[in-house]
């Protein structure tokens, strides 16, 4: 299927809701938004402090902030621009690098956290509704009031526990800079909330009312994702297979290990030994699309011999928990392949495919072939998600493989028409929507 033909498919992390909770410091923006979180218990719902986008101090600078004479609570100590970026990043499904600033030494770090796949995010820090960029990119506006007293002791109790502050220093830098500075450019945010929040978490009400609106939120995307879905199944159906999808040959010995492994009285002992079996010959077939240049050896009886070399390195992601079974064929074939997983769960109610955890190898998107590995592909659901997030981290689709044991037509229609470039090794095609029964089999669960 040429690239041309390429169809759209948004993920639901791929237009993820940004919700800016401002107010002065101390105001408890923090605990407002974990108590958001909180009351949601869901994995898709992140937090983003502010605080991690101050910008790196010059040495000068530096010795300033330390006598505490620097002035942190002005809109110019903040990078807004890597901050739009990210939010834009985010906004778009992308993974999202976010720096760590550490209070402590005055000074962004080396090392960075990754934000990626959240359907929402929480966006806490004093100028979250400051900057218009970042407005355009909210959907929801939050300002968190508190008295002031109640935020000057708060903020000596932060800074001196958990930032290396004395209380003197706290408090010069309070009259100096955090107290005009509220009425300067904090407080006219309130005037651009959607939603005011007065007394933080002990407002049950207002935490109460953001996450019943959160919880809409999620239910339309979801809702949307499954009509996507079922619009990529309905354009599966009715195109031919495409030349990416890849059945093994089927040989004799092809089809005696089908046999045994479709017979119900096959005891486990066999059918884990088959199946090891049949996923070495998948990998062999996959692993013709790693690049090769050609080398030159001398044999064992010094003569020489024109053959191969990789040139590139091989990983595997395994999607969970059935993608386990190919693991002992995995390591038959390639034994010192790095591999990654991911956990994409369907929704029993929904039938809607969840991503829930990922681990990839590092380095991934210079690798020169990556396996997907899952023994059954029925709808196509979690594999889509599962080459998404690759293709989000920055690997190239031509390099991907979905390695499975069996697989629908539409299934593979479905991701192949969305990422026409990735190619689907199978053993053999199966019923659309078969039930998963190849991993229970083999781990007896």
């Amino acid at each position: 299927m040429a690239s041309a033909n390429r169809i759209h498919y948004s993920p639901p992390w791929g237009d993820a809701s940004i919700i800016g909770v401002a107010g002065s410091s101390g105001s408890g923006k923090t605990s407002l938004a974990l108590a958001i979180v909180a009351s949601l218990n869901l994995p898709w719902v992140v937090i983003m402090s502010m605080d991690s986008f101050y910008k790196p101090l010059t040495p000068e600078q530096s010795r300033v902030a330390f006598r505490n004479e620097f002035d942190f609570d002005s809109p110019e100590a903040i990078d807004f621009d890597v901050l739009v970026d990210r939010l834009r990043d985010i906004k778009q499904g992308k993974v999202a690098e976010i720096p760590v600033y550490s209070f402590e030494k005055h000074a962004r770090l080396e090392e960075t956290t990754t934000i990626y796949s959240p359907h929402v995010l929480i966006l806490e820090g004093i100028f979250a509704l400051h900057d218009q960029r970042v407005l355009d990119l909210l959907d929801l506006k939050i300002f968190a009031e508190a008295d002031a007293d109640l935020c000057l002791s708060r903020r000596l109790v932060r800074d001196v526990k958990e930032r290396g502050r004395d209380i003197e220093g706290c408090i010069k830098q309070w009259f100096s800079f955090v107290k005009p500075n509220f009425y300067k450019y904090v407080s006219p945010q309130r005037e651009i909330a959607d939603i005011i929040i007065p007394r933080g978490i002990e407002n049950k009400v207002a935490i109460s009312m953001v996450s019943h609106q959160i919880q809409k939120t999620l239910s339309h995307k979801s809702a949307q994702h499954q009509a996507e879905l079922r619009r990529l199944g309905k354009i599966a159906e009715d195109a031919p297979l495409s030349s990416n999808a890849l059945v093994l040959k089927q040989t004799n010995q092809v089809h005696g290990i089908h046999t045994l492994l479709m017979n119900p009285q096959t005891s486990r002992e066999d059918y884990v030994f088959y199946f090891d079996r049949m996923v070495s010959m998948l990998i062999e077939k996959a692993v013709d699309f790693l690049p090769f240049e050609p080398g030159q050896v001398t044999t064992p009886q010094g003569n020489l011999y024109m053959g191969l070399k990789k040139t590139a390195e091989v990983s595997a992601v395994v999607i969970l928990r059935g993608g386990s079974a190919f693991e002992t064929g995995l390591r038959r074939t390639i034994p010192d392949c790095r591999t990654g997983r991911v956990l994409i769960q369907t929704n029993y109610r929904t039938g809607e495919p969840e991503l829930h955890y990922r681990a990839l190898p590092a380095g991934i998107s210079e690798h020169g072939l990556i396996l997907l590995l899952d023994p059954q592909m029925s709808s196509g659901g979690a594999a889509l998600m599962a080459v998404r997030v690759l293709v989000d981290h920055g690997v190239p689709e031509d390099r991907i493989v979905f390695v499975t044991y069996l697989a629908g037509r539409v299934g593979v229609n479905r991701v192949l028409s969305v990422f026409p470039e990735v190619r689907v090794v199978m053993a053999r095609m199966g019923d659309d929507m078969e039930n998963r029964w190849v991993e229970t089999r083999y781990l007896g669960c």
